[in-house]
């Protein structure tokens, strides 16, 4: 029986031993902290009974994968939530737009703007299915539908500043300017739009569910199929070099192209250790947990039935504000993304008090505590926000990293979504996955597709090391 060695246990690592481990393969993930999961970890980090996801918390790309159609994690325990408004993005006076599943509601609400909306998402929409196919894998292939994946293409390569033209009102411009900053790049920068395209598209076709009960049940549901297959998992165990390794046929590395290159240093080429120490990481991200009595009174009263709430005021003050961070500037009104899971999943709540977690996007690396400009920018949105927080826990960039070494200075992306980096990551290569040395593979969300909870480039890299196995 061929063996395999996973190091790292985040949804990708995850996936990848899944995928190995239902082929035949005898499998072992290694683990650095005393707990799984990576991004998918859940836990009570205010008030007792309070359930915060401490990183990854909505999932509209995990619902309908390859990944996920192979294992069916639905049958297995994992139960979706989805909320009534899928994201929103209040502005100032109660004003401000929201995203439901159905396309036609949501451009009814956008009134002047609703039938430019209506094109747009509604094409989209219905070939969802066919353009997920296609960029959930390594962008260089030949596609299997181009035509749906053109018009995809041409929305997404457009600077996101630019896309907001073909919308005349403050309140759908800041829509699209808050789903688009997801990508933690300037608005106006090539490919900008895409993320926010594919993440819009998504909340129409899949929603924007939450894991009931916490994204760490999806870390359970898989650590419990893997163990159906015979695979193990030990964690506690740092993995420096790849010699402690022993001589598996297989190793797949969840772990960011740095420390890919140090634990394979005198195996790996050279051009390949340039390319993953050249590798780019993004801004940071500061993070507040907040408990909060009754919720958060947002005036723009959708925001309330939301979960996901996009803060940071309108186009112009979101391209500004995420422009700093790409220069090292902290913004002193920064973006704001902010999980509202008790909304779909109430079980998270306790006696009225409400788990928030919010997320400031910071400079790489940022040392300062921006704890008071979040509270600020909800308050701006929300009047009374602050007096309803009976405790908060924050991390900062360097805290996020130590929580999970993948994500350098804060970076919970896992590496620059800069055009090149779209395309091409780690690196140029055929196969994006394949380190250089026979057998190793990297399957972290430095890989394609990237960031997200869906475990595809955990999925993807294993089918790259099954190949090798039928090969060899």
């Amino acid at each position: 029986m061929p063996s395999a060695i996973i190091v790292g246990s985040g949804p990708n690592g995850l996936a990848a031993a899944l995928t190995l481990a239902a082929d035949g393969v005898d499998v072992t993930v290694l683990e650095a902290s005393d707990s799984i999961g990576g991004g998918t970890r859940s836990g009570e980090l205010t008030l007792p009974g309070l359930l915060h996801d401490q990183c990854s918390g909505f999932h509209p790309l995990a619902v309908d994968t390859g990944f996920s159609r192979q294992f069916d994690l639905e049958s297995h325990g994992v139960r979706w939530a989805l909320p009534e408004v899928q994201y929103s993005h209040p502005l100032d006076d109660g004003r401000g737009a929201a995203v439901w599943r159905s396309v036609e509601r949501t451009a009814t609400h956008l009134e002047a703007d609703g039938d430019s909306y209506r094109r747009m998402f509604g094409a989209l929409t219905e070939r969802f299915p066919e353009i997920v196919t296609e960029f959930l894998q390594p962008m260089v292939h030949i596609p299997s539908h181009p035509l749906a994946l053109a018009r995809f293409g041409a929305y997404a390569a457009t600077p996101a500043t630019l896309l907001a033209r073909r919308w005349r009102t403050e309140e759908a411009r800041a829509l699209f300017a808050g789903v688009a900053a997801h990508a933690f790049r300037p608005l106006d920068s090539v490919m900008s739009s895409a993320i926010g395209v594919a993440l819009g598209t998504a909340a129409h076709r899949y929603g924007w569910p939450v894991a009931v009960g916490g994204s760490a049940t999806i870390t359970g549901v898989m650590a419990a199929r893997l163990a159906e297959f015979g695979g193990r998992i030990e964690t506690g165990v740092t993995v420096r070099d790849h010699r402690e390794l022993g001589d598996p046929d297989i190793v797949m590395l969840d772990t960011s192209p740095a420390a890919a290159a140090t634990i394979l240093a005198g195996a790996i080429p050279a051009r390949v250790d340039r390319a993953y120490r050249r590798f780019r990481h993004g801004p940071g991200a500061f993070q507040v947990a907040f408990a909060v009595e009754g919720g958060i009174p947002w005036t723009h009263q959708p925001s309330r039935r939301s979960g996901t709430v996009h803060v940071g005021g309108t186009l112009a003050e979101v391209a500004h504000a995420e422009k700093q961070v790409v220069r090292g500037i902290m913004p002193e009104r920064p973006f704001i993304l902010l999980g509202q899971q008790s909304v779909p999943d109430p079980g998270r709540a306790r006696d009225g008090v409400h788990p928030v977690d919010a997320y400031a996007h910071v400079p790489a690396g940022w040392t300062g505590d921006a704890t008071q400009a979040i509270i600020d920018q909800i308050e701006r949105f929300a009047p009374g926000f602050r007096s309803r927080i009976r405790h908060t826990t924050t991390r900062s960039t360097q805290q996020i990293e130590s929580y999970n070494p993948n994500y350098v200075g804060g970076d919970i992306v896992t590496g620059a979504n800069t055009p090149r980096q779209l395309v091409f990551r780690p690196r140029v290569a055929l196969d994006p996955y394949a380190t250089g040395v026979p057998g190793v593979y990297i399957c972290s969300a430095a890989a394609p597709p990237g960031a997200g909870a869906h475990g595809m480039a955990g999925w993807n890299a294993a089918r790259s090391a099954l190949e090798y196995l039928a090969k060899r």
